[in-house]
């Protein structure tokens, strides 16, 4: 049996400097424990944080035809549920799967792919997890919910289930400039919430996001160096479109005024 660590909360204000890019301010939110409401509060300042207008995914709208042993499509929150929010695998082949239902007969927590994974993930909102098969490693991209239009937010969160040594995010502009790292409290056979919010003008185009270091496969068992590690809520900023720099505003603007001037050249020149 692993040692339980005592359950931890706190939000930190942590400031770097990075190159071409504002001076960063990201506020941390990171909590860790038992069970959900080891993180509960944390999670609840966090939303507060986002805004009325913030998006969330908790997994458990998701069909049973679109649950393990099922894949989920990689733009179901967004072409499907309108919540702007694109999976991106790490590796071609790569999948992203939804756990089953208690009625489905498949096998809760991804316990059809182990049986031992029934034992270690819990839920953060019952009852469904989510995972990407294939890597431990995937990107979310953001659009106008229902549309193809980029969209940038100003901050990402993730609950994380049985974190034992590694769980993080990675940050990007909509120029896909590093923002910054953050790394999840550890809470073995428990829960763990991390989110971030950048309040000096950064807008997050894109989160890596790093869910322990061992895949789920059948025969693939935690504990030791291996972390395997589920996700339960992503709760983020609305998404917003991504604004056209003002250079290339401006290059528009100019090769517009080119092509009526050549257009007028012409009509003069047939006079």
């Amino acid at each position: 049996m692993k040692a339980r660590l005592l359950p931890v909360v706190f939000a930190t204000f942590a400031t770097s400097w990075l190159p071409g890019t504002a001076s960063a301010a990201p506020v941390v939110f990171s909590a860790a424990g038992a069970n959900a409401a080891s993180i509960q509060a944390t999670v609840d300042v966090f939303r507060a944080a986002l805004g009325a207008t913030r998006r969330e995914i908790n997994w458990d709208g998701v069909p049973d035809g679109l649950a393990t042993p099922n894949n989920l499509p990689a733009d179901f929150f967004n072409a499907t549920v309108p919540r702007g929010a694109i999976f991106v695998p790490n590796d071609p082949g790569d999948t992203f799967q939804v756990s089953a239902d208690a009625g489905s007969g498949v096998g809760v927590e991804f316990s059809n792919i182990d049986p031992s994974y029934d034992d270690i993930f819990q839920t953060f909102s019952a009852e469904r997890l989510f995972t990407s098969r294939g890597d431990t490693n995937m990107d979310v991209l953001f659009r106008v919910p229902g549309t193809n239009t980029p969209a940038s937010v100003n901050g990402f969160g993730v609950v994380f289930s049985d974190v034992d040594l590694n769980a993080r995010l990675r940050f990007f502009d909509v120029n896909d400039v590093f923002l910054g790292e953050f790394f999840a409290q550890p809470f073995n056979l428990g829960l763990s919430f991390l989110g971030v919010i950048f309040n000096a003008g950064e807008r997050v185009g894109r989160v890596h996001i790093i869910s322990g270091n061992t895949v789920m496969n059948l025969g693939n068992l935690d504990g030791g160096t291996a972390d395997i590690v589920a996700m339960d809520d992503f709760i983020y900023g609305d998404p917003v479109a991504v604004a056209v720099p003002e250079p290339a505003l401006s290059l528009l603007v100019l090769s517009g005024m080119a092509w009526a001037v050549r257009r007028n050249t012409a009509r003069r020149a047939k006079r």
